[in-house]
């Protein structure tokens, strides 16, 4: 069993920047896949950004150039760097593991409120 643990959501106006932080822990495979999801309201949830344990990242095009996904392999930690945050960030952000099986754990989330 895998625990997912977020932090570091917040208030913030536009422009500014929040960092997430996302804890896991429990067995895990050496090999696996660390994303960020985000859900607002009355949407469908939307990947935001993926990081492979060699680093490799992929961002979703509305985050793109904004938010820096990054991963510390040693302590099981993703970070999700946001900066330049808009209203339409405004969301409910999951940290998610992926093990090599395809299983995904998900954490209970953060919520991240951007005001104009």
């Amino acid at each position: 069993q895998v625990q997912l643990v977020e932090s570091g959501g917040g208030l913030v106006q536009a422009g500014g920047s929040l960092r997430l932080s996302c804890a896991a822990s429990g067995r895990m495979t050496s090999s696996y896949l660390m994303r960020w999801y985000r859900q607002a309201p009355g949407k469908q949830p939307e990947l935001v950004a993926t990081i492979t344990r060699e680093s490799i990242t992929a961002y979703a095009a509305s985050v793109e150039g904004r938010f820096t996904i990054s991963r510390d392999n040693a302590k099981n930690t993703v970070v999700l760097q946001m900066n330049s945050l808009k209203p339409d960030d405004t969301a409910r952000y999951y940290c998610a593991l992926v093990e090599t099986t395809g299983y995904i754990y998900r954490g209970q989330g953060t919520q991240v409120t951007v005001s104009s």
